[in-house]
C-alpha cells in the first residue's frame, strides 16, 4: 500500500524539488545582486557574520564571538585583527571583567551598514517599479506572503 501511496506521490515530490532548486537558483542571484549594490564588497564572508552578529548582539568578546560562530578562538582572532586595522571594529575593557576586551562595531561601521541597506533598498525598490506591472508587484506581494509561510517556525 505504501509502494501505490509513493508513486502517486512521486510528481507532487518531484515538483517540489524542482520548485525548491529554482527558488534557491534564484534567491542567489538575488543576493548577488543585492550584494552589488550594497557597497564594500572587499569583506569575506566571515568578516560581515561577525560585524552582523556584534550589530544584533551588541559588544562581545572574540572567546564568544568564536563560540557564537562555531570557530576555534585563534580563527576568530585573525577575523578581529582585520577588522580592528580596517576600523570597522573597536575593543574597549569589559566592565565586568578588565582582563578581557569587548569588541564593538565603530561608528564607521554603523554608518557603512546603514549606507549599504539603504542603497540595497533604493536599488531593489527602483527595479521592481521599472521591471514589474502593477499587477505583477500585486503578484509579488502574494508570493511573499507564501516565502514568509515557508520560513515560520
Amino acid at each position: 500500500m505504501d509502494s501505490m501511496n509513493d508513486e502517486a506521490n512521486r510528481p507532487r515530490i518531484e515538483r517540489a524539488s524542482a520548485l525548491a532548486a529554482e527558488l534557491r537558483a534564484i534567491l542567489g542571484k538575488l543576493k548577488r545582486k543585492l550584494r552589488e549594490h550594497g557597497g564594500r564588497s572587499d569583506l569575506a564572508p566571515s568578516q560581515v557574520s561577525v560585524l552582523l552578529r556584534l550589530e544584533k548582539d551588541g559588544p562581545a568578546a572574540v572567546s564568544s564571538l568564536a563560540r557564537a560562530e562555531g570557530m576555534r578562538p585563534q580563527s576568530m582572532s585573525a577575523i578581529i585583527t582585520s577588522l580592528l586595522e580596517s576600523g570597522l571594529v573597536s575593543g574597549s575593557p569589559d566592565p565586568n571583567d578588565g582582563r578581557q576586551t569587548l569588541m564593538s562595531l565603530s561608528r564607521e561601521c554603523q554608518k557603512f551598514l546603514k549606507e549599504g541597506r539603504a542603497a540595497r533598498q533604493d536599488w531593489l525598490t527602483t527595479t521592481i517599479q521599472e521591471k514589474l506591472s502593477v499587477q505583477d508587484q500585486e503578484k509579488l506581494a502574494a508570493v511573499l506572503e507564501l516565502l514568509a509561510r515557508l520560513v515560520e517556525d
